[in-house]
């Protein structure tokens, strides 16, 4: 893949108004976007249609997860608005009944492993029994079994992933950060370079990009390293 398929840009602002300047000031530089809940409970979901009528490509990062049918419905509206990726929580019923609805379509399903913002401590509060990199491999072996198209995972795991998943399946990971760059409330990160020799297929960066005084000169020194790891 070209870098400019690889990177994903998080339009992680509170209004479409904000999105709109992060997409015009870095113009053909970048063609994919994750829009999430911030900005798709104000007004985004139109937006996210719009830019893919301009030929953009969309990461709708809605984390579904519900019965089977709620998940299928909203699977296959989604696919209809022309989006090219949706996460979902990696549960094997959820992502079943995702996949049977997503057949026939162009949209990549991506099953969500464990949040970059969580370790073990989080996962023992959240009543589970697994550490995240146990939690992570288990969840990936089952989002194969189910026909996903991709997994979300943090950097850290992309390697042991990527290992479960094969070389045709998307391993997006979110907890992107240039070297020196803060870590924010992410607490599993890893640089571009790092992320893409891991096994990582798709990178998605928001901070580091969208909080950037000069947003274009971000984006493209992220390229430059994607296109340096590759």
């Amino acid at each position: 893949m070209d870098a400019k398929d690889r990177l994903i840009v998080g339009l992680d602002v509170p209004t479409v108004n904000d999105a709109e300047t992060v997409v015009r000031e870095l113009g053909e530089t970048v063609d994919f976007y994750k829009i999430g809940y911030q900005l798709a409970f104000a007004g985004g979901l139109e937006f996210a249609r719009d830019l893919a009528k301009d030929g953009k490509k969309i990461f709708l990062d809605m984390k579904l997860l519900d019965i089977d049918n709620t998940v299928a419905s909203a699977v296959e509206n989604i696919a209809k608005m022309g989006m090219t990726m949706l996460t979902l929580h990696a549960y094997p019923k959820a992502m079943r009944a995702a996949v049977e609805a997503a057949r026939g379509t162009d949209l990549c399903l991506l099953g969500v492993t464990v949040l970059t913002s969580m370790d073990e401590t989080d996962l023992i509060d959240a009543g589970y029994e697994y550490d995240p990199h146990t939690l992570v491999l288990r969840r990936a072996e089952q989002a194969r079994q189910a026909g996903m198209g991709g997994i979300v995972c943090s950097a850290e795991e992309a390697s042991a992933v990527r290992k479960i998943v094969g070389a045709e399946m998307a391993v997006v990971t979110p907890g992107i950060r240039p070297a020196g760059a803060d870590k924010g409330d992410q607490k599993r990160v890893m640089t571009p370079a790092e992320a893409i020799r891991s096994g990582a297929s798709h990178l998605v960066v928001a901070r580091p990009i969208i909080r950037a005084s000069d947003r274009l000169e971000a984006a493209r020194s992220i390229l430059a390293e994607i296109r340096n790891a590759a």
